[in-house]
């Protein structure tokens, strides 16, 4: 049984670090919008019954217009992914990614509600990178339990 749990959690690693490995990856195959065609895609959809897509448009494009927020949340991905994948640093690739797949979780629990699919894909990476990083606690627990004196 320990063995198939090992197992079970090297899956999660290399799911979770592919995943996030792409999703690193696919921040640099589009050009960064102008300012001006982010006006007019969100002008499309200013209408009241459309304001959920209104605020997601807003709120990627917003960081793709700061210059490097998007390009850092996709060297992040990518950088935090190899550290999962790989065998010696996998516990501080789960722990530096633990805030990257809480923001996307919530992006998608308070922009994209609608999207069932999508809402239950990242909680279950959230839930996967939690488990990672619970799994290692020996390592840290010592951080935040003070032995009595």
């Amino acid at each position: 049984m320990g063995k198939s749990i090992g197992v079970l959690f090297i899956v999660c690693r290399l799911f979770l670090g592919g995943f996030m490995i792409y999703g690193g990856i696919q921040k640099f195959k589009k050009p960064i919008p102008e300012p001006i065609e982010v006006v007019e895609k969100a002008q499309k959809f200013a209408s009241p019954e459309k304001v959920n897509t209104l605020q997601k448009i807003l709120y990627i494009s917003g960081t793709k217009q700061t210059g490097y927020f998007w390009q850092v949340l996709g060297i992040c991905e990518l950088l935090f992914g190899l550290l999962l994948i790989v065998q010696g640093t996998g516990f501080i690739g789960a722990l530096f990614l633990l805030p990257i797949t809480l923001h996307i979780f919530l992006f998608h629990l308070f922009l994209e509600s609608d999207d069932i699919g999508e809402l239950i894909q990242t909680g279950v990476l959230f839930a996967i990178n939690i488990g990672l990083i619970l799994r290692e606690k020996e390592k840290w627990k010592h951080l935040l339990w003070i032995k009595p004196i």
